[in-house]
């Protein structure tokens, strides 16, 4: 039978990268993060682990199961959240991911509802961009996600969204009513790969491909760039209203917007914590 301590100890070695580094993120001993994957591997019949040089690395079979030890020790982190919020949201803690404009925008107006509404519930988070919650979501390690999707985006098994509203896509330059047309030489500030992806479609529906020359996941960096004059860029709603500067305009790009969603994993009912997020997201952005 499998040990939940020994894939306690797998996922962190896989997730740090080294006996040393797991040993001090669980406060184990190395010798003892050692016995642990031992005794793993003569549980599995299979070798997890290999050494390279004075390190080790995770067989196929290790990164197979690491995968697997991960979102189960994150499931029963999470059932031990959902036992604690289960007497009446007395006490408990929601773990939540949204990427930077959502969580400096959405996210303090849910935790002042929730305050006001289960001031025993603890809401935590973590800003991560949407692949990065998503995949935090299916491991465990998180209870919600806050993301940004396009419409037709196909949905991973596993997942249930709730579609929290729309959010408008900004061209950030130096001048009012501007277009896209107008920056088919400009150089452009792209940001994450969703990013990327999302500003070359706007710009193929104008024929042209953008010119990117800076690289800025920062709201407040990209619209200082573009007020330097080092190029334009796109902004979500969400980011301006985050952070504004005075001296750059944003031209809102009709029928362009992402969906903004909150997503769980797996099978319905919610926990009784999650739940009341879920509900307090709703009402904060339809609101």
């Amino acid at each position: 039978m499998l040990s939940l301590v020994h894939l306690k100890v797998l996922a962190a070695v896989a997730r740090c990268g080294s006996v040393t580094e797991a040993a001090k993120q669980l406060h184990y001993s190395q010798p003892s993060v050692s016995h642990h994957l031992s005794r793993l591997e003569a549980a599995t019949g299979v070798q997890l682990v290999q050494r390279v040089g004075r390190g080790i690395r995770l067989t196929p079979e290790g990164q197979l199961l690491a995968a697997r030890a991960a979102e189960i020790v994150g499931r029963v982190d999470a059932a031990t959240t959902e036992l604690a919020a289960q007497a009446g949201l007395r006490a408990g803690r929601v773990r939540l991911a949204a990427n930077a404009s959502a969580a400096a925008t959405i996210v303090p107006r849910v935790a002042t509802a929730l305050a006001e509404k289960h001031p025993g519930l603890e809401l935590s988070l973590f800003e991560r961009h949407p692949v990065e919650a998503l995949q935090m979501l299916r491991h465990g390690e998180i209870d919600i996600a806050v993301v940004f999707r396009h419409a037709g985006t196909p949905v991973e098994e596993g997942f249930r969204f709730v579609h929290l509203g729309d959010d408008p896509i900004h061209l950030i330059s130096r001048q009012p009513d501007d277009s896209l047309a107008n920056h088919r030489s400009s150089p452009w500030i792209g940001g994450c790969d969703a990013c990327q992806e999302e500003l070359e479609t706007l710009c193929r529906s104008e024929d042209f491909a953008p010119r990117v020359s800076s690289h800025s996941d920062d709201m407040v960096v990209v619209q200082a760039l573009v007020a330097a004059g080092a190029g334009v860029a796109i902004l979500p709603g969400l980011g301006l209203r985050a952070h504004r500067r005075p001296d750059v305009h944003a031209t809102e790009l009709k029928g362009f917007h992402r969906e903004i969603h909150a997503a769980t994993y797996g099978d319905p009912p919610d926990p009784p914590g999650v739940a009341a997020v879920l509900a307090a997201l709703t009402g904060t952005v339809s609101a």
